[in-house]
């Protein structure tokens, strides 16, 4: 009987991405899975079926071969997917999807049947600088190593084990859930399907002690709020010979007294006096790199008036353009006159009677005359 189509079997078209492609095997694979239909012979065929056909989608290399030259690509086994294949190894993925940390897929086992070590988060705030920058840090992390008497395999003697009684040495116990016989790492030994016989004295059989661990971590220029640097395998020790977990490093950037980020924008807010926004003139402002720049201001500036400052902001991330700074000007009313600078400014005002030397408060209250007209008439 010749092969169904890999795309009918899954009902998808051809051009469907990884995640339909799962979606669809998950349906699927449930529906005909042979805990749900027992004796039914049709629903375990469907069930390979569907699982041969996923194992070779699923796969970049398999698919496009198989796009080219459909099931004869996989002939005499050569692809792995039409003989031979191990569908069970894609269900396990999805219902690692479905059920998370109840199907113990947060800590899977490594090679050796120890249990994978946590993941641990370290939290870290640096400057404005620093994140413009990049800096060099030592960090210190409590965690768990592996115990340095027994090399990680938590026995004196590592040939001194026995069979787990729990499990039968499977390393997984199963229970009945509904319709689904559910696999659970065995809690006696850890997923390793052995006990110790002579546990080490240094961690009670652990593999691990607790132990803080000195780090230099390198954060690159243009950091942001947020985000993590993973360090892959500086997590927690894994137990019986286990592999490590992950380290995230998590950054915060802290606030700055003078400039205000958003993104790769600079923005820094600038007092200009009030004879220099009437009159102009130049400015000198301090830049994130800790060098000066000078902004011309022209006559008559207001308040928030914007100056673009073009490459003067953050450092870009993995070699992206760097920012721009804006400068926005606040124009400073003067305070304590003396009486003479009173007198300048009362000879000032007075000077520009019935000229529009204030075109937007003269503007505002105009508006606001005609506002109150209205509501008169």
């Amino acid at each position: 009987m010749a092969k169904r189509d890999y795309y009918e079997v899954l009902g998808v078209d051809r051009g469907a991405d990884g995640e339909a492609l799962k979606r669809a095997y998950r349906k699927l694979a449930m529906a005909h899975h042979p805990d749900r239909n027992k004796d039914d012979a049709a629903a375990e065929r469907k069930f390979r079926e569907v699982g041969e056909a996923y194992e070779v989608l699923k796969d970049e290399r398999k698919r496009a071969a198989y796009d080219q030259f459909g099931h004869a690509a996989f002939e005499g086994g050569a692809g792995g997917g039409a003989h031979g294949h191990d569908f069970s190894s894609s269900f396990a993925d999805v219902f690692d999807d479905l059920f998370g940390e109840f199907m113990g897929g947060g800590r899977r086992r490594g090679q050796g049947g120890g249990q994978r070590g946590a993941d641990l988060r370290y939290n870290m705030e640096v400057s404005l600088e620093e994140a413009f920058s990049g800096k060099q840090a030592r960090i210190r992390v409590p965690t768990a190593v592996a115990c340095e008497a027994c090399g990680g395999s938590g026995a004196d003697d590592p040939d001194a084990t026995a069979a787990c009684p729990h499990c039968g040495g499977r390393g997984k116990t199963r229970a009945q859930q509904g319709f689904f016989s559910i696999e659970r790492t065995c809690p006696a030994c850890g997923g390793a399907g052995k006990v110790i016989r002579d546990p080490c004295g240094a961690c009670s059989g652990a593999g691990r002690v607790r132990k803080d661990k000195t780090l230099d971590v390198t954060i690159p220029a243009g950091v942001d709020d947020g985000m993590r640097i993973r360090l892959s395998g500086e997590g927690e020790a894994g137990a019986r010979g286990g592999p490590a977990g992950d380290l995230y490093i998590v950054l915060s950037v802290g606030t700055h007294p003078i400039f205000q980020r958003d993104g790769a924008t600079i923005y820094c807010p600038v007092p200009i006096p009030v004879t220099t926004a009437a009159l102009g003139g130049t400015i000198e402002i301090p830049t994130i790199e800790g060098r000066r720049a000078k902004v011309a201001v022209p006559a008559g500036a207001q308040t928030g008036r914007q100056f673009r400052l073009r490459g003067k902001g953050m450092t870009g991330v993995r070699g992206a353009a760097r920012g721009d700074m804006i400068i926005e000007t606040v124009v400073e009313t003067p305070v304590d006159l003396t009486p003479r600078q009173k007198e300048l400014l009362r000879a000032f005002d007075e000077a520009g009677a019935g000229k529009r030397h204030n075109p937007e408060s003269e503007g505002f209250f105009a508006r606001v005359k005609e506002l109150w007209q209205d509501l008169t008439d």
